[in-house]
């Protein structure tokens, strides 16, 4: 078992980082422009770029030495960090889009119930809703409403407090929800009837309600990761958050995922469910035609690709994306 070690590296002035990046192999050329990207980005932040530029050698443990590949230079490694943010911000928005859409659908789904549904058990499905929590000793329910009840406390929104001002009782829902983050929507989600899922899975078009909580939570989670602007191109989202895939005929569009096991695990497969919400939400959407112009800027460097995506080959001629 490896046992954790005392951390003894050196504070490094920027000077400094630099010349640890050259003593390593990579050439810093511009040492002005180097300086200005380890300013911007910052050396760990950056550090998670120059990864897939270390030599690689299986006799050693890890298998990855501290030296970097023969010609590796830092405006290589700074062009991947620029695509990376290119393509967050693609991914934010579409999930905008997409969270925007969910909250309404949810509140005319629960609302039609009562205004104050959200807060009543009654209202949502007694096994999710009422399972309890080892750790808080309250119900899945219960705990959500404290979280909720914490953010509509916080908030300093003109409307909320006008709200307030006026009336004696909870917000109803479908003002509260304007207030949730994808993470309590995702949850509260997971707390509805059968019935209420199976109505806002049709609204989506998705074949079985079971997935629908899989995919918010996927999306929730890739939402954290480009929000808090870390690195997306090349992550395993095996422990991130992978969208259940749905059953082989149900939802043709997707089928194809079931048959590349590596791109279920990787950015891909949320790139696709996002496509799907977006061809129900706005047939008309220009996202997938961004998505392939972006994906053609991806910076040319040895053996750094775009296959870490996981897009398989030819992917813009699928049906998913025409």
């Amino acid at each position: 078992m490896h046992m954790p070690i005392p951390y003894t590296k050196p504070y490094l002035t920027i000077p400094a980082q630099i010349a640890l990046l050259e003593q390593r192999g990579m050439l810093c050329a511009d040492h002005a422009s180097a300086a200005a990207a380890l300013r911007r980005y910052g050396y760990y932040r950056l550090s998670g770029y120059w990864y897939p530029f270390w030599q690689i050698d299986l006799a050693v443990p890890g298998g990855v030495l501290d030296i970097f590949r023969r010609g590796t230079t830092i405006e290589q490694v700074v062009a991947l960090a620029a695509f990376d943010k290119k393509l967050r911000i693609l991914i934010l928005d579409a999930l905008e889009l997409i969270e925007t859409a969910l909250r309404v659908d949810v509140a005319l789904v629960v609302g039609r119930h009562a205004p104050l549904a959200h807060r009543n058990s009654r209202f949502l499905h007694r096994t999710f809703a009422n399972k309890l929590n080892p750790t808080t000793q309250q119900t899945a329910h219960q705990d959500w409403l404290l979280r909720h009840d914490e953010m509509i406390a916080r908030s300093r929104e003109e409307f909320v407090q006008t709200f307030k001002a006026k009336y004696s009782t909870p917000l109803p829902i479908w003002i509260a929800i304007e207030l949730w983050d994808f993470g309590l929507l995702s949850r509260f989600v997971g707390l509805l009837t059968v019935a209420d899922q199976q109505k806002l899975s049709a609204r989506f078009g998705v074949a079985d309600w079971r997935l629908l909580e899989s995919w918010m939570r996927a999306l929730g989670q890739l939402r954290n990761i480009a929000a808090h602007h870390s690195r997306l191109w090349n992550r395993a989202l095996v422990n991130v958050g992978t969208p259940k895939m749905p059953t082989p005929g149900t939802m043709p569009n997707l089928d194809h995922l079931r048959l590349d096991a590596f791109a279920q695990k990787r950015l891909y497969a949320v790139a696709a469910v996002i496509q799907h919400f977006i061809k129900h939400i706005d047939p008309n959407s220009t996202w997938a035609v961004r998505v392939a112009d972006l994906l053609t800027t991806f910076p040319a460097a040895p053996k750094v690709t775009l296959d870490a995506t996981g897009f398989p080959l030819n992917w813009q001629t699928l049906p998913l994306w025409l």
